[in-house]
């Protein structure tokens, strides 16, 4: 399998509509299959034990990864244990999660990580134990068989650029925005931030962010902290919100304050409020992922790893950056709607 870096927002819709064709191309490359059918159980990895633990069950985001992977288990008669803590925050239940998987004596784990680092200890023991481990979203800093992930980065570049682009229309190329974050230091966050500014200052230079708002990914507070933002700053102008839960309590708050002919924002992910939040005005633009393709394409690479083979070190689907003109074509529809599963329990 050819390695992937990042691609063009095109190619990234492409491989969004053909995620489930894609995953199964590469399973039969890697596990030596024919033309099986779902769940024929023919492919080299049949009974293989792989679980898959996102970061959180809560979220649709995580829910279309869950998906993706189930449909990869039946696709190739894999034993799947679908889990993830209630929230993103809740690190130490992931790292529980990590050890019940050790002590199910899983062949492989495909793990989206709360932290690059507080997961580095319950990865090593696995991988001491034989157990394959293929990162999805967010990269650890400890050894791993694999990682699947958007380029957060150049994804924030998009955002920023878009930014810029609003803002001039506006007659405010040097506006004042405002970062509405869902969690401190997560590193993928942290990417997409930095992206963000590098995009905004390519045009815009003087434009500033003049505020880091923090909600720990509670949509009630990231509402009250944009809406208070709305109501004590009138020179803020802009709105930059990192996740699914940043965007969705922005787009309410703007909602709310009446604020969607004063304020641009642009959020990432694509939460069916999100995408609501696009058609009725209150996002000017949503950055989207495919957590369908990670949990299709996380089971694969765990498969080829327990197999013998080797999966691409990075393995990068892209981001397409989404707005009003966009959000109801066809196109996009699999992209905007995928299948959700909430997993299989703690």
């Amino acid at each position: 399998m050819a390695r992937i870096r990042y691609v063009s927002p095109g190619v990234a819709a492409a491989i969004a509509v053909v995620a489930i064709g894609a995953g199964v191309t590469a399973g039969k490359v890697a596990f030596g299959g024919e033309d099986a059918g779902p769940g024929s159980g023919t492919s080299a990895v049949a009974g293989t034990k792989i679980d898959v633990i996102t970061k959180a069950t809560d979220s649709e985001f995580w829910q279309s990864m869950l998906a993706g992977a189930r449909k990869a288990g039946q696709d190739h008669g894999i034993r799947l244990g679908l889990f993830g803590p209630t929230s993103e925050t809740d690190i130490d239940g992931q790292v529980k999660l990590v050890e019940n998987s050790i002590s199910r004596g899983a062949d492989a784990i495909v793990l989206a990580s709360n932290s690059s680092t507080a997961l580095n200890g319950v990865v090593e023991r696995a991988r001491k134990q034989g157990i394959k481990v293929v990162t999805v979203d967010n990269a650890i800093t400890a050894a791993n068989d694999g990682f699947i992930g958007t380029d957060n980065i150049k994804a924030g570049q998009q955002a920023g650029e878009r930014m810029c682009e609003l803002l001039k229309r506006k007659g405010a190329p040097d506006g004042k925005i405002v970062h509405e974050s869902s969690v401190s230091g997560q590193q993928v966050l942290v990417d997409r931030f930095t992206g963000f500014k590098e995009g905004l200052a390519k045009d815009c230079p003087k434009a500033e962010v003049v505020q880091t708002l923090v909600n720990d990914n509670d949509l009630n507070k990231a509402v009250g902290q944009v809406g208070d933002v709305l109501s004590s700053r009138p020179d803020v102008v802009g709105v930059f919100a990192d996740n699914n839960t940043s965007g969705t309590g922005a787009a309410r708050a703007i909602k709310e304050k009446n604020a969607a002919g004063r304020v641009v924002a642009v959020a990432f992910d694509s939460d069916p409020a999100e995408v609501d939040g696009v058609r009725a005005g209150t996002l000017s633009a949503i950055v989207v992922q495919n957590p369908f393709f990670f949990g299709y394409q996380g089971v694969v690479e765990a498969g080829m790893a327990v197999r013998g083979s080797t999966p691409p070190v990075n393995l990068d689907p892209g981001a397409v950056l989404i707005d009003k003109s966009m959000v109801d074509k066809p196109e996009y529809a699999q992209l905007l709607n995928p299948p959700k599963d909430k997993g299989d329990g703690q």
